[in-house]
């Protein structure tokens, strides 16, 4: 079972998601029919030397309870164990998405200076598209510069309905913190 990363399909308000355990950590929580869906399912089966297998875990099942107590507008934070797969500097973008709270929002370019590197406003947005833990590790609130909703996996009218849900779009207009 070590060798397996269990998945399974789940409905939820702003569309289909796949949920992904390997051993007690979630792994995949990402969007269903997503463009990169291909690359990002190898991507973790090659990081973590593992093959998908349909089924459900203790980490799967809070994970639904959690993202439901979350479109019911109840939890504002996650607490689910969570194993990001990627390279070094994918992570440290990861991570910096987690230190986003709940209804706030960023931009690329803050981002980019928070890492280091004030140049690295593309790859950056490279690493934030490759986030294959949507919602929990909040890559749905980076925006543009400008204020604008820039490109999402799960594509912009679900993250206009995410940023609404959390309350940082107000009025048509985004909060930048």
């Amino acid at each position: 079972m070590d060798n397996k990363i269990l998945t399974t399909y789940v409905k939820f308000p702003f569309g289909e998601l796949i949920l992904g355990s390997f051993r007690d950590e979630l792994c995949i929580c990402d969007w269903r029919y997503r463009k990169m869906r291909t690359a990002v399912d190898n991507r973790i089966k090659k990081g973590l030397d593992a093959e998908f297998e349909e089924g459900e875990s203790k980490i799967i099942n809070e994970t639904k309870r959690q993202l439901a107590e979350y479109f019911e507008g109840i939890r504002t934070e996650f607490t689910i164990p969570l194993k990001l797969i990627g390279t070094k500097f994918q992570q440290q973008v990861w991570n910096e998405l987690l230190q986003i709270p709940y209804g706030k929002t960023d931009s690329y370019l803050s981002l980019s200076k928070k890492l280091g590197n004030e140049k690295a406003i593309r790859a950056v947005a490279t690493a934030n598209g490759a986030n294959s833990i949507s919602i929990l590790v909040p890559c749905h609130r980076i925006i543009g510069s400008d204020g604008s909703l820039t490109g999402y996996a799960g594509g912009l009218p679900a993250k206009k309905k995410l940023l609404e849900l959390e309350g940082a779009l107000d009025n048509g207009q985004l909060e930048l913190f």
